[in-house]
């Protein structure tokens, strides 16, 4: 009943519904990623495919989280502030608390071979160990300014990164530590392990890479930052475009995978506030330029840096560096890897958690909730857990895919009341497996679709009509202005998605509007640049009609290239008479226009010029009477549409007036030589014109100059002028005056006379 209702409704509109069908295509990264996700992961390459399973375990009692790790038994930790906190998690996500501190931030963890857990603490922090009784004491003190990283490698060392002197540490299992590694970094930010046992370290502020291997014979440090020996030696994997460090992977094919912020400093210029960490680093705020001499500015915390570029590199075992990902608007905080070998990057301040394949294509996964994602652990079952800040949480990740997964476009403007056809979409074969084949005869993936005239989808929206579950499905949403599907993806199966998704609707025709018209001066003439030669006249410059008032974005018809009108020249030609409009239509139709006229007291309208496709016209006005007329312009989208279906607007001028008779000079006449003239010759005459009036007069004596006369009202502004002139004195014998007299419409009236001064009496 309800589409029997909705189909006599779309009948009794759809004289007003063009024949121009368009369609609204979804199919890139970033046109999906403006809809909304539950279980759906976007692909970089505009895909839409199910997500691995994405749960909140727990919400610690923590403003943020920035380290979480697994035990030898596969139990939770994470650690975070302020002030420092270590929670453990039990088998239903419950947190406790198992140390704590007056510190300002837990910053890592570690466990040894024993599984004694290790805490790193930052500012002007400690290394502390925390048995399995819950009792801490300090295990190491490096006499730093932070404590960045700790790792623990198999021979039982525990290696700690320290900034701001850039220093790596070593401690023996029973607490002796001495310095390992010194750098020209001001902060060795981040640890990891390579494939061969060798120690890499991320780097701020060059955002270096290096490797730090045993040296072969203890060497002297004269050249280090430090006054003792170290006990390694490092070499620089690769040097970034970035400046910080944030985190390291390594798979196990032996690439080493980094992420790193921020834009390298000038030359001269102060460092700014780079580090990231949830309770903030050395900061300096200035960005000014250091002069020699000049103070250092103090040093702040800040709680999470601005915004900044990041990018996430691969370096093969072999050494070679690519970059894989780049981004301006998310920060990567964390790296992990998958169960699948993928790469994962969380990121901020979005709380996105992404996955990175080896050929750079990256899957926007899921959103946390929270501003960061800053932690990355995987158990041995292949299920990855996350650590996230402002709120500290704490999430599981796969392996499983969801089983059902949910994604909502955006909600399109069509821009005008329509009427929506046939929904397409394209999803390519799934994945065969044994419970994939049991369930091929089951729709994989359906489509929702509902209507409203309102820009946010809401309650007055209608309800979602479907399932869709063929590629091309005629759907029945109500006509309106706005738009929305919905995707469901079922059964969990990996490779199930959409690549595009496209939905075909009609918009309602509406007329086309005719925005304003400019009518030319007289004697100016409108031409296509193209019909203009280069002997013609100057060119005169035009009055432009006030420009298209459109609301809104135009509809653009698929298919259609944008048209380009070259706007017309005028030059200056006697007799014609010019106009110019500006018109748009809200479907982008195609347009015609028609151009008519009347006299000022004429009742019909006659056609001057039909089925112009440009916005001006021209025309030679000396085969109409003189007097004053109208204009209409008259514009129609019959070009885009059926005949029954065509619509046309019209728009009348303000008045003109043509004139093409010239003035009429009378009475002119010159009179006998006077003493009061100097001995020249009073002249005098009468210009008059029919309907317009004088615009100016001049003389010329004996085929000379042509010299201005001022009418005897001292302006010239009336249908009649009389001028009175005197001539200088002349020499005996005929002569002859001519004058001339031009009105507004530049038509020229002419007269001339001839006479005789007499020899002067002996």
């Amino acid at each position: 009943m309800l589409y029997l209702i909705s189909l006599l409704y779309f009948l009794c509109l759809s004289p007003s519904f063009a024949e121009h069908t368009r369609r609204w295509r979804q199919s890139t990264y970033e046109e999906f990623l403006k809809g909304t996700a539950h279980g759906v992961a976007v692909r970089s390459d505009g895909r839409l495919e199910l997500a691995p399973k994405f749960t909140l375990l727990a919400d610690a009692d923590a403003s943020y989280l920035w380290s979480v790790r697994l035990d030898a038994k596969g139990t939770l930790y994470a650690a975070g502030g302020s002030p420092a906190k270590v929670f453990r998690f039990d088998s239903n996500g419950k947190p406790s608390v198992v140390f704590d501190s007056t510190d300002l931030s837990a910053q890592s963890i570690a466990f040894d071979p024993k599984g004694a857990l290790y805490v790193g603490t930052s500012p002007d922090g400690k290394v502390y160990r925390v048995s399995a009784s819950g009792d801490k004491s300090v295990f190491f003190d490096p006499k730093t300014k932070y404590i960045w990283d700790l790792a623990f490698s198999p021979d039982g060392t525990l290696y700690v990164a320290t900034g701001d002197k850039g220093q790596v540490f070593s401690v023996s299992p029973d607490g002796k530590g001495e310095l390992f590694y010194s750098s020209d970094e001001a902060h060795i930010r981040v640890l990891a392990f390579d494939s061969t046992g060798n120690l890499i370290a991320g780097t701020e502020p060059s955002g270096r890479i290096l490797r730090i291997s045993h040296s072969a014979s203890t060497k002297s440090a004269k050249n280090s930052k430090d006054s003792a020996a170290a006990k390694a030696e490092g070499f620089v994997l690769y040097e970034t475009s970035k400046r910080e460090v944030t985190s390291l992977a390594v798979s196990a094919d032996g690439a080493i995978y980094a992420s790193a912020i921020g834009e390298k400093q000038r030359a001269g210029q102060a460092p700014g506030a780079i580090i990231t960490t949830p309770q903030g680093t050395t900061n300096i705020i200035t960005g000014g330029v250091i002069t020699p001499g000049q103070a250092q500015p103090q040093q702040t915390f800040i709680p999470f840096p601005p915004l900044l570029s990041s990018s996430i590199y691969r370096i093969s075992a072999d050494g070679a560096p690519e970059e894989l990902w780049s981004s301006r608007e998310d920060v990567v905080y964390a790296l992990g890897l998958a169960s699948d070998g993928r790469l994962l990057a969380g990121t901020g301040n979005s709380g996105a958690l992404l996955a990175v394949d080896g050929h750079g294509v990256f899957a926007h996964l899921a959103k946390s909730g929270t501003a960061q994602i800053t932690g990355i652990a995987r158990n041995s079952s292949g299920k990855v857990f996350l650590c996230t800040a402002n709120p500290g949480k704490v999430f599981s990740v796969g392996p499983e895919y969801e089983a059902v997964g949910t994604f909502e476009s955006r909600s399109f403007d069509a821009q005008l009341f329509s009427h929506w056809g046939r929904i397409e979409w394209w999803s390519p074969p799934p994945y065969t497996t044994a419970k994939s084949s049991a369930l091929s005869n089951e729709p994989r993936v359906e489509f929702f679709v509902r209507s409203g005239n309102t820009e946010d989808p809401g309650r007055e929206w209608s309800r979602w009509y479907g399932p869709y579950t063929k590629s091309s499905a005629a759907i029945e949403t109500p006509s309106a202005r706005f738009v929305q599907w919905k995707a469901v993806i079922h059964d969990g199966r990996p490779g199930d998605g959409v690549d595009w998704v496209s939905l075909a609707y009609l918009p309602r025709n509406v007329a086309p509007a005719i925005d304003g018209i400019a009518l030319q001066d007289p004697g100016v003439r409108a031409q296509s640049q193209a019909g203009i030669s280069s002997g013609q006249p100057a060119p005169v410059t035009l009055k432009m009609p006030p420009s298209p008032n459109v609301s809104g974005v135009v509809v653009m018809q698929t298919g259609t290239p944008p048209r380009f009108e070259q706007p017309p020249q005028g030059t200056q030609q006697k007799g014609y008479q010019s106009v110019l409009w500006t018109a748009h239509d809200d479907n982008d139709d195609e347009l015609r226009y028609a151009v008519y006229f009347r006299g000022e007291n004429e009742h019909e309208w006659k056609l001057l010029k039909d089925n112009l496709d440009q916005k001006f016209y021209s025309w030679d006005t000396t085969t109409l009477p003189d007097g004053a007329y109208y204009l209409k312009i008259a514009a129609t989208d019959a070009p885009s549409n059926p005949p029954a279906l065509a619509l046309k607007t019209e728009r009348e001028s303000e008045r003109f007036e043509v004139d093409n008779t010239p003035p009429v000079v009378e009475d002119l006449k010159v009179g006998p030589a006077s003493g009061k003239m100097s001995g020249g010759h009073p002249a005098s005459f009468t210009a008059r014109d029919a309907s317009s009036s004088i615009e100016r007069a001049q003389y010329s004596l004996d085929g000379g100059d042509w010299v201005l006369v001022t009418p005897t009202t001292g302006i010239s502004d009336a249908l009649v002028e009389h001028y009175d002139l005197g001539l200088p004195a002349l020499p005996p014998g005929e002569h002859t005056i001519a004058v001339r007299a031009y009105d507004r419409f530049e038509n020229v009236g002419s007269a001339k006379i001839t006479f005789t001064v007499p020899a002067a009496k002996p």
